[in-house]
């Protein structure tokens, strides 16, 4: 059996900032608010969250 690589989602926390989480991290984080994902890597999320930021649906950290 082999081990899958994490896949990445970007979690919307009450703060209005994005986080880049593993599928390994706990993504159930009861200030989440929204979460896009999954992604196959974290180049992906990043890209994404990057988007959502120019979208105004993310604050910039």
């Amino acid at each position: 059996m082999t081990e899958r690589s994490p896949t990445w989602y970007i979690i919307k926390q009450s703060t209005g900032n994005c986080e880049i989480v593993s599928s390994k991290q706990d993504i159930n984080n009861q200030d989440m608010i929204e979460k896009w994902g999954p992604f196959d890597s974290q180049g992906d999320a990043i890209a994404r969250r990057i988007g959502l930021i120019r979208a105004g649906k993310c604050q910039p950290k």
